[in-house]
């Protein structure tokens, strides 16, 4: 079973938050049933995070045998176009007016949904809400 990483995830491990220890088991569990993934966005969210290099992140993925999907296909990005605009037209008939999401989450979801088997994240809110048929954990 391939389990996709949000970003999410590693920040709360890095950052030592309550929720570390859990993260820390989430995915050795995860990766005892099978591989880890992060598609490019996690990858450069990750490099945004406090005094983390190319080298620091690199080499926290291979320590960890996390893999970085760098091929990105049309199929993902035109699911990744297709949940946004779904989003965009509900959140404008809600009269909330324009959408405030980050596009980034829609990217993530969809590379889950088509390259992995569930979707670790913190946040399963939006991921339930527009992307629905994708497996989440916790």
């Amino acid at each position: 079973m391939r389990s996709a990483i949000d970003t999410n995830i590693i920040s709360a491990l890095w950052s030592g938050q309550a929720t570390a220890a859990v993260v820390k088991n989430l995915l050795d569990e995860a990766a005892e049933r099978g591989g880890l993934v992060i598609c490019p966005v996690v990858y450069v969210e990750l490099r945004g995070f406090p005094r983390a290099t190319a080298s620091y992140v690199d080499s926290f993925l291979d320590e960890t045998g996390i893999l970085a999907d760098w091929t990105f296909d049309q199929a993902i990005w035109q699911l990744a176009a297709e949940r946004y605009e779904r989003y965009a037209v509900r959140k404008r008939k809600q009269t909330m007016g324009e959408p405030k999401r980050l596009i980034a989450d829609f990217i993530v979801g969809a590379h889950a949904l088509l390259r992995a088997d569930v979707l670790l994240t913190l946040d399963p809110r939006p991921y339930r809400r527009d992307f629905a048929e994708l497996s989440l954990h916790p």
